[in-house]
């Protein structure tokens, strides 16, 4: 089962009109032989936290999983209404719900979304640090639920332009497949992936330079502009924080320092550290 936003929906693999995705790749290589696998994903574009802890998490727990992935955290970051302290509690209780619904759990660690956008110093520094604090939150709760953990903020993931759609924030055809082929072999460290592995190799050719300029140009535009009346004006006060610190001399000290502070404060409720 998958849960989550639209990474695990599958978007930037679409095969006969609809999204596919890792999930369903990945669940075609979980069964041995004379074995079935059913996957449900209950993913949807868009998501929050909020939406996996409210809606996800316990139409998952109903049906009882023996697997279940949870990928969130990308779409907090490009809110004006991120908050590390209700992402952690918020992700503890899909977590401890799924676990004790009797669920492997999978998890993964985020991209720096404003490193694939390639935006500006003063606009990238503010969702870098957001995202740090998400994934120190992911990891930790990965570690206590002894999730199956994916690191895909690595730079192996985040630098290969042949794994990314041209949207530059979901993965392709390929990368769809490598994130379940990366999860296929954790899994079958523990002895739970018994099938064969999902082959590496696209059907379709990564999209070309034209194909990613008409992206930009069309529905690029209007993600964009979705976004831009709910976070371009924080992020624009983020990055006037930033202009207006390093012109003090004190760089991004103070602001570095914020951060960690709530994101100790987070852990520290959340984990009892």
């Amino acid at each position: 089962m998958a849960l989550g936003d639209s990474f695990s929906e599958g978007v930037g693999d679409r095969v006969g009109g609809t999204w596919r995705g890792w999930g369903a790749l990945l669940a075609d290589g979980l069964a041995g032989p004379g074995r079935r696998v059913e996957f449900v994903n209950l993913a949807v574009s868009g998501a929050l936290s909020g939406d996996v802890a409210e809606d996800q998490a316990p139409r998952a727990a109903a049906l009882r999983p023996d697997l279940a992935s949870v990928v969130v955290g990308v779409n907090d970051t490009l809110r004006h209404t991120f908050d590390i302290g209700l992402f952690a509690r918020r992700l503890e209780r899909v977590l401890g719900t799924l676990d004790a619904a009797g669920a492997v759990l999978l998890t993964a660690c985020l991209p720096d979304p404003g490193r694939m956008l390639g935006l500006p110093g003063p606009l990238a520094r503010p969702l870098a640090r957001r995202r740090t604090s998400v994934n120190a939150v992911v990891h930790a709760l990965s570690a206590r639920y002894a999730a199956v953990h994916l690191h895909l903020a690595e730079p192996a993931w985040t630098t290969d332009r042949a794994l990314w759609s041209a949207d530059r924030l979901h993965p392709g055809e390929r990368g769809h497949r490598a994130v379940a082929g990366a999860f296929h072999r954790l899994l079958a460290e523990r002895g739970i992936a018994r099938g064969p592995a999902p082959s590496p190799e696209a059907s379709e050719p990564p999209p070309t330079r034209a194909e990613t300029a008409i992206w930009l140009a069309t529905a690029g535009t209007g993600w964009v502009l979705r976004r831009s009346r709910d976070l371009l004006p924080q992020l624009l006060l983020l990055a006037g924080e930033e202009l207006f610190h390093r012109a003090g001399g004190t760089g991004t000290g103070p602001l570095d320092a914020r951060a960690e502070t709530a994101l100790a404060e987070a852990l520290a409720a959340t984990m009892g550290e």
